[in-house]
């Protein structure tokens, strides 16, 4: 796969430098993505264009959006009948973003939650504080057989603006790093966008994820992907994504 082509203009948009996107809300009617499925088939639209050809998307399971597996496969199933009436080359298959509460917890113990391939579980932190006893949290699903990525760890003040030493504890103790294509583009702020770029600097940015929930982050990525910062960030996360090789997009 050619990434992107250092000889382009500078001004022409180069695609993401992965086929497989690990993070989006594009399920409709579930959560504070995508209202219905005309607006999923344009952001599935969209994320072909950018090269995706594979989207695990990721609705919310989480106290506010306390969605169980049938809403969620019901919701799937009404958008997978429509997909198959288009020309978009994206395969979509359903996770979920779950995260770090009480309702996760009890649908996580009663085995509703619908993991990534090979276990692979996608959690978030509150974005007030980090859950208590997180670490024992990430070790007991280690444990239990799953392997958890952290969402955007890039974005909670907590970490990037308060201990940021938390970045090194957490990624050292074994669990990845799913970082925003958005927060790169700098649409959460300047801070986000700069513990996403010291994310890379380190070698913690394990995944990328557009975590693509509206029309809205469709311009925001579009103009990314026409900037320097796009070639400069891609070029330094070559040959680094488990997008790919973690989850290679095989026939349904």
């Amino acid at each position: 796969m050619e990434l992107f082509n250092f000889f382009s203009r500078k001004n022409d948009p180069i695609q993401l430098p992965y086929l497989t996107d690990v993070h989006s809300h594009i399920v409709p009617g579930v959560d504070d993505g995508s209202p219905d499925v005309e607006a999923s088939l344009f952001l599935l639209d969209s994320m072909a264009k950018w090269g995706i050809r594979q989207a695990i998307t990721t609705p919310h399971v989480a106290e506010g959006f306390p969605n169980t597996a049938e809403v969620l496969d019901e919701a799937m199933r009404k958008l997978l009948q429509e997909l198959s009436k288009t020309d978009i080359p994206v395969k979509v298959i359903r996770s979920s973003e779950n995260r770090i509460d009480d309702f996760f917890h009890k649908q996580l113990i009663s085995g509703n939650i619908k993991t990534f391939p090979n276990n692979y579980i996608l959690v978030e932190n509150s974005f007030l504080q980090e859950p208590w006893q997180l670490d024992k949290f990430l070790f007991d699903l280690k444990v239990k057989g799953y392997n958890p990525i952290m969402a955007h760890p890039e974005r909670f003040y907590y970490y990037h603006s308060v201990s940021p030493e938390r970045y090194d504890q957490l990624h050292r103790a074994g669990n990845l790093f799913q970082i925003n294509i958005l927060s790169l583009a700098g649409a959460y702020g300047k801070a986000e966008k700069k513990a996403a770029e010291k994310l890379i600097e380190k070698g913690y940015v394990d995944f990328l994820g557009t975590d693509l929930h509206s029309p809205l982050h469709v311009e925001i990525i579009d103009r990314y992907l026409c900037s320097k910062d796009a070639r400069r960030h891609f070029e330094a996360l070559s040959g680094k994504l488990l997008n790919d090789r973690l989850f290679p997009i095989r026939p349904l």
